[in-house]
């Protein structure tokens, strides 16, 4: 279809999807939740139903952070089938905002609709917006949907942009903390209405009274700082137990992101000797091995952090938003 135009309450409403319509019709209905989907980067995807109520709590604690009011532009290039999408188009209901969607691509703005307040991105998109014409006219930019690689965070801050890593999930309608990505900047810090604490695990425990699921225990690891800033270490569902030692697969990763060029991750095979290996997987059929080990070793000081095996995909399995799903070939 052509471009539409919505108008609902204050807001402004531009697409050219009939999902954007679908969703505000199911929005506007008279039950008190809506189906929402996961992503399924860990475990298979799955249908949730998400509380309007909460919804609106997150979308107006989102809108009271930015700044948003019935003044503002926002501009969407991510899929309304989606939480991110769906909260977007609910932050322009409850502020009154103008919406512009885009078709969602790697080429995240395909013209000029002037200065915009917020827009969602995934990592993917990033490279592609850095180089616009159109970017320095965001005054306020989301990144979500997966982990910021190193060297592309390193061109954000080479960029100047105003940019936030986002923490989050669909149960917790988007997200619940937020990282403003400046040099060695490594705190989320929640959102109105979010307080947080560590389980036996040391993994985030989110509290939010007001919202109906109250608690949510996570398989996130961190670094609780107090009840509203943590540092991300990694996931409980990743770790690696090599020979008693326990290994976050997303450090290793960190530190291997100035030699690696090339889409990989770190997980683990099962080994007689260490029960699990520490195994790095490349999306790439033409690396020289020995050229990498070497510089591998050079980087990793860490003995136990070495890859003891190394395997090669064409290509990783992804979710929608591109995040990498971290299988074990």
């Amino acid at each position: 279809m052509g471009n539409a135009i919505i108008k609902l309450d204050n807001a402004i409403i531009h697409y050219t999807d009939d999902s954007v319509k679908l969703f505000i019709e199911e929005w506007c209905n008279e039950k008190d939740y809506i189906i929402a989907h996961t992503s399924g980067s860990t475990g298979a995807p799955k249908n949730i139903c998400l509380s309007k109520r909460d919804m609106t709590k997150s979308a107006l604690a989102t809108c009271k952070y930015f700044g948003i009011t019935e003044k503002s532009k926002l501009l969407l290039p991510l899929s309304p089938n989606y939480i991110a999408g769906k909260m977007m188009i609910l932050r322009a209901i409850v502020s009154g905002a103008e919406l512009f969607i885009e078709t969602p691509s790697n080429n995240p703005i395909k013209q000029d609709y002037g200065i915009i307040d917020l827009i969602p991105i995934v990592p993917s998109q990033i490279s592609t917006l850095i180089k616009l014409p159109y970017a320095r006219n965001l005054r306020n930019i989301i990144i979500g949907g997966g982990a910021i690689p190193i060297n592309v965070e390193k061109e954000i801050l080479k960029s100047g942009l105003n940019c936030y890593a986002t923490y989050g999930m669909t149960e917790t309608c988007s997200h619940i903390a937020l990282r403003k990505i400046v040099k060695g900047n490594e705190l989320y810090e929640s959102l109105p209405g979010y307080n947080f604490n560590v389980d036996n695990r040391q993994c985030l425990m989110v509290s939010a009274p007001e919202f109906t699921f109250k608690e949510i225990i996570t398989n996130d690891i961190v670094e609780l700082v107090d009840n509203t800033h943590f540092k991300w270490i990694g996931r409980w569902d990743n770790v690696i137990n090599s020979g008693g030692i326990k290994i976050f697969p997303e450090e290793i990763e960190k530190l291997l992101s100035d030699i690696i060029h090339v889409p990989f991750y770190i997980t683990s095979t099962s080994d007689e000797k260490w029960g699990e290996a520490v195994t790095l997987y490349i999306e790439s059929t033409n690396i020289n091995i020995d050229e990498l080990n070497a510089n591998i070793k050079k980087v990793l000081k860490n003995r136990f952090y070495i890859p003891k095996k190394v395997i090669m995909a064409e290509r990783f399995s992804r979710t929608n938003s591109g995040k990498i799903i971290r299988t074990k070939l």
